[in-house]
């Protein structure tokens, strides 16, 4: 196969260029393109990367790690936890409002969209980046968790004093790829109704993102949308 040459926002374009010539990721795209001869993929081609897109590497301050794309129609737009403009904001994403709300007293979010978090360098990354319509969990194991745990080891080699968001088992076991003597890691249960009550509400994330950067100099990010 020749080589791979993804549409991708160009500083994360030259720090992962060797991933895209992987074999695990020439694989991944065959699959890609026999999936959707038969399938609905989300998110829509163009939006896989569009975390990169939206936060490039030199800005990333914070890294909050989904799993999978949402896999209903318009959900996905390629930022975890995030829908567009207009899809009415999934269960998680209500419970981060309501805890963003305990937190900082900010009203609940009316728009489930996070690119506003995006480019103030909180990189909104899923380990699997894209789903086959309906069907969670459809394009693990493919090779994409290869590819994001290459850019979360990238992050964690080459910068230093990022906070990294973990929610949830999925996201906690990718704590062995981060560098903990030169990084921060927040870390609780899943914001799912099925887990937020055990942990995630009161985990006070979103001030304690800001006193880690605020201690480091650098600018707080603002979580009202």
């Amino acid at each position: 196969m020749s080589t791979i040459n993804p549409a991708i926002e160009e500083s994360w374009k030259n720090i992962l260029n060797d991933e895209f010539n992987t074999d695990s990721f020439k694989s991944l795209k065959k699959f890609l393109v026999d999936e959707k001869t038969t399938h609905t993929v989300y998110p829509p081609g163009q939006k896989i990367f569009a975390a990169f897109e939206h936060t490039p590497f030199d800005q990333v301050k914070v890294v909050i790690l989904g799993q999978d794309p949402y896999h209903g129609p318009g959900q996905a737009h390629g930022l975890s936890f995030s829908v567009p403009e207009g899809i009415k904001p999934p269960p998680s994403l209500v419970n981060i409002f309501k805890e963003l709300h305990t937190d900082l007293g900010l009203p609940i979010s009316k728009t489930g969209n996070l690119e506003k978090w995006a480019k103030q360098g909180v990189l909104l990354l899923n380990a699997t980046l894209t789903v086959r319509a309906n069907t969670p969990g459809s394009h693990q194991k493919q090779g994409w968790e290869e590819y994001t745990d290459a850019v979360i080891k990238k992050l964690s080699d080459q910068k230093k004093g990022l906070v990294f968001i973990l929610w949830g088992k999925y996201a906690q076991d990718k704590k062995i790829l981060i560098d903990t003597s030169k990084h921060f890691i927040l870390q609780s249960p899943h914001p799912s109704p099925f887990s937020a009550h055990n942990g995630f509400f009161g985990c006070k994330h979103f001030s304690k993102t800001n006193e880690i950067l605020k201690k480091q100099g650098l600018k707080e990010i603002d979580w009202s949308l």
